[in-house]
């Protein structure tokens, strides 16, 4: 059973364990033994901003990306067999462009010359372009329709899951359509619910293209802060020890929300 499982062992152990290693070690070795890296992001002001901003805009993200993917999903599970790889086909077509082709997208359409603009001033809705871009709100617009996908597909899978029997049980028992929902499905896709809000604020605590182009950098996030540490100030110190605060930070998420649902569920496996 070793022998069999040594070449996946080999895999993690590469791509995986060597590289977190790596990483953690640069945050406290530099010519000695030093918890400089870490004091800096407790005491400077721009770690905390970057931190506060970045939980913020994935929270946001997470609950917009739940108001729109929950009724697609309930669409795709009750819709007849044809309509629902229709509705499913569209939601995963994004994933067929790269994910900086749409980003450069989403700048195309949201500058202040851009098609949004321009069609609003057409028609009499504003007498100045609106600041869409370079900006929180060009993030999130941007993230919220690259992760959406994340977030339809858990919910889908968990709602072709729950009996379609309940819901006849709920209705011959006197039960309108409003309250089967709410008292039989709501409680029942929950799992899913949680899967999907897991993994688009994981996903979001970590993107980079996107801010990088849609924040014009005034949107600094946490992976933008790793970048620039490396790239502007040659310090791979600091980088590293950002880079261990955030995968602790998604470790801690991620096991508390194994409390409530198997990590298989949300990482797709089941």
């Amino acid at each position: 059973m070793l022998a069999l499982a040594l070449p996946a062992l080999l895999v993690i152990l590469l791509l995986i364990v060597l590289p977190v290693g790596w990483l953690a070690w640069q945050s406290v070795y530099h010519d000695g033994f030093t918890l400089e890296n870490y004091r800096r992001i407790w005491s400077e002001d721009i770690y905390w901003r970057s931190f506060a901003l970045t939980f913020q805009i994935s929270l946001l993200v997470t609950l917009l990306a739940l108001l729109l993917g929950y009724p697609i999903a309930y669409a795709a599970s009750v819709a007849p067999k044809r309509w629902s790889i229709v509705i499913l086909a569209l939601v995963v077509l994004p994933f067929w462009t790269s994910v900086l082709v749409r980003a450069y997208a989403w700048l195309a359409l949201l500058q202040r010359t851009g098609v949004v603009n321009q069609v609003l001033r057409q028609i009499g809705v504003i007498d100045e372009p609106l600041a869409l871009v370079h900006n929180t709100f060009g993030t999130v617009v941007a993230t919220l329709h690259i992760l959406l996908p994340f977030m339809v597909l858990p919910l889908y899978a968990t709602m072709q899951q729950i009996p379609r029997d309940l819901m006849q049980a709920g209705a011959s028992l006197g039960a309108g359509p409003m309250l089967t929902f709410w008292r039989i499905f709501l409680p029942l896709s929950l799992p899913g619910v949680l899967a999907g809000s897991t993994l688009v604020f994981v996903l979001t605590l970590g993107f980079y293209i996107t801010p990088e182009l849609l924040g014009g950098g005034r949107t600094i996030m946490i992976s933008m802060l790793v970048s620039r540490n490396v790239e502007l100030y040659d310090q791979w110190g600091a980088a590293s020890a950002v880079g261990v605060v955030l995968l602790i930070a998604v470790g801690l998420i991620f096991f508390a929300v194994s409390r409530f649902i198997p990590l298989d569920r949300v990482l797709g496996q089941k």
